[in-house]
C-alpha cells in the first residue's frame, strides 16, 4: 500500500519548512524569513509509530496576491491539498490570527480533507499562552501549539495526523510483491508497456505527453510471481516545465523510483537516448536501484544486418555509468519482448538481493590483489586486510584498509568488475565503504 501523503500548508512565514525539515531529520527546504522562499512542493519521508509517510513542504499561500509567482505557488499548494490524505494547517502564535490564515482555512473546509492545525513558535515550557486559543476561531476543529525549531509539542501533533491516515490493507503487503517504476520521458509508451502485461486498459494512454499525472500502482500476478507496477508521469526538461501540475508529477516520479526494487527505463527507439533520458537514469543509478533499459517501439524502426547491436553500442555508450544494465528491444503495440521484460525484471530483483559469503568473497579478493597490485602514493602502498557484504538493493560492500586516501577509483573499479565477472550482480549498481582498520 503506498504510504500515507501529509501536506503541511499555510501563509508564507509561518515555519512550515523548518517543521518540515524538524519531521525529516535533515535540512532540505530553504529556510529564510523573506515570505515565499519555498516555492515548490518539496517532499521527504518520515515515520511515526511504525508507519511511513511522505511528508510534502509547500510555499506560503498568498489567495489575495495578484503577484504571478505567488499565484502559481497558491496552485502548487492545491495539487499537494488535493493529493494529500492528511493536511497539516500551519499558523504562527507571534502574529496571531490573520485574515490570511481565515483564507487558507477556508481553501481547506472545500477540499474535504482531513485538517490538524498546528499553531507553531509556542517555543516556551510550561501554560499555554493565551495567545493560542484564538485559533479556535478558524472553527477546525482541536489545535496543537509546537515549536519547529525546539521541537516542542511535536509527539502530539504527530499522533493527532497518525489517527487520520488511511486504514493499512492487510490483504496487500507490498514486500509480497517486485515493485517495478516504469519512468522515462512523456509519451515514450510507459502505460503502453504496463497494459501490454497487464493485457488490459487499465492505464490510460494518450499521444498528449504527460497524460498520466500521477503515480499510479497496479498489482499483477503470474504463476507465483507478484509484481507492483508503479506508473508515473513522462520527467520533462526543467526549461520546458511550464505546468505547476507537471513539477508535481516530477515530484511523484522521483517518489515511485525511491520506492521500487526495479526501475525499468523507457527509451524511444525513434528518439535515442536523450538528455533527459541520461538524467532520469541517473537518479535511477544514484539511488541504487536495479534497473532494466527497454527501447520501446522496435517495431517501428527500420532495420538491416546488424541494427540491433550497433543500436545496443550506442545505448551503452550514452549511458556508459549504466553498463551493468540489461538492455531489451521491445514493441508495446505489438508485445514484441514483453516476456523476456518481465523475465528480466524477476533477474535483476535477484541479481540486486544477491549475498555472497564473507569467506568466498575474500577468497576473491586475495586472487584480484594477487594478479593487479594495489596502488602506492608516496612510497606507501594500499594494504586490502578484508572485505565483506553488509547490505543488498544494492549490493553493498565494506572493505578494510590500512589507508583509505589510498584508495585509487581506478583500483576500486577493478574490484568492482571482478565481483560482477565471478557473482553477476547484472543489472545492480554496487556500493563501496572504504575504511581503515579499526574503525566503527
Amino acid at each position: 500500500m503506498s504510504k500515507p501523503i501529509v501536506a503541511i500548508v499555510g501563509r508564507p512565514n509561518v515555519g512550515k519548512s523548518t517543521f518540515f525539515n524538524y519531521l525529516a531529520g535533515r535540512r532540505i527546504s530553504i529556510i529564510d524569513d523573506t515570505p515565499g522562499v519555498t516555492r515548490d512542493r518539496i517532499y521527504a519521508e518520515s515515520e511515526w509509530r511504525g508507519r511511513k509517510f511522505t511528508l510534502i513542504d509547500t510555499g506560503g499561500i498568498e489567495t489575495s496576491s495578484d503577484d504571478y509567482i505567488k499565484q502559481q505557488m497558491v496552485r502548487q499548494a492545491q495539487i499537494a491539498i488535493d493529493t494529500a490524505d492528511v493536511i497539516v494547517l500551519m499558523v504562527d502564535v507571534k502574529t496571531g490570527l490573520t485574515a490570511a490564515d481565515e483564507d487558507v482555512a477556508v481553501m481547506l473546509r472545500k477540499s474535504a480533507k482531513p485538517v490538524v492545525v498546528a499553531v507553531n513558535k509556542v517555543d516556551s515550557v510550561g501554560e499555554t499562552p493565551p495567545e493560542v486559543y484564538e485559533f479556535y476561531n478558524l472553527g477546525m476543529g482541536e489545535i496543537y501549539p509546537v515549536s519547529s525549531i525546539h521541537g516542542l509539542g511535536i509527539g502530539e501533533l504527530l499522533d493527532a495526523i497518525y489517527e487520520h491516515f488511511p486504514e493499512e490493507n492487510p490483504d496487500v503487503d507490498e514486500d509480497d510483491y517486485i515493485k517495478v517504476a516504469v519512468i522515462g520521458k512523456p509519451n515514450s509508451g510507459k502505460s503502453s508497456i504496463i497494459n501490454r502485461i497487464l493485457g488490459e486498459e487499465r492505464v490510460i494512454v494518450s499521444d498528449i505527453p504527460g497524460t498520466t499525472r500521477d503515480a499510479i500502482d497496479t498489482f499483477y500476478q503470474i504463476d507465483n510471481r507478484k509484481y507492483m507496477f508503479i506508473d508515473t508521469a513522462g520527467i520533462r526538461r526543467q526549461s520546458r516545465i511550464d505546468e505547476n501540475i507537471e513539477k508535481y508529477s516530477i515530484i511523484r516520479s522521483w517518489t515511485a523510483v525511491d520506492r521500487a526494487d526495479v526501475c525499468i527505463i523507457m527509451i524511444d527507439a525513434n528518439e535515442g537516448v536523450t538528455e533527459q533520458d541520461t538524467k532520469i537514469a541517473g537518479y535511477a543509478h544514484e539511488q541504487g536501484k536495479a534497473s532494466i533499459i527497454a527501447v520501446n517501439k522496435w517495431d517501428t524502426v527500420k532495420k538491416e544486418t546488424g541494427t540491433l547491436e550497433a543500436y545496443r553500442k550506442k545505448v551503452i555508450q550514452d549511458l556508459e555509468f549504466m553498463s551493468y544494465a540489461p538492455i531489451v528491444f521491445v514493441s508495446a503495440k505489438t508485445g514484441q519482448r514483453i516476456d523476456r521484460l518481465l523475465e528480466l525484471i524477476d533477474y535483476v530483483n535477484d541479481q540486486a538481493s544477491f549475498r555472497v559469503q564473507t569467506g568466498l568473497l575474500n577468497d576473491v579478493l586475495n586472487e584480484a590483489i594477487a594478479m593487479v597490485q594495489p596502488p602506492s602514493d608516496k612510497g606507501k602502498r594500499l594494504k586490502i586486510y578484508y572485505m565483506t557484504q553488509v547490505g543488498i538493493k544494492p549490493p553493498s560492500f565494506v572493505i578494510f584498509v590500512n589507508d583509505a586516501e589510498l584508495m585509487h577509483f581506478s583500483y576500486l573499479r577493478y574490484i568492482q568488475n571482478t565481483l560482477r565477472s565471478n557473482f553477476g550482480f547484472e543489472g545492480t549498481p554496487i556500493r563501496f565503504t572504504i575504511k581503515e582498520k579499526g574503525d566503527e
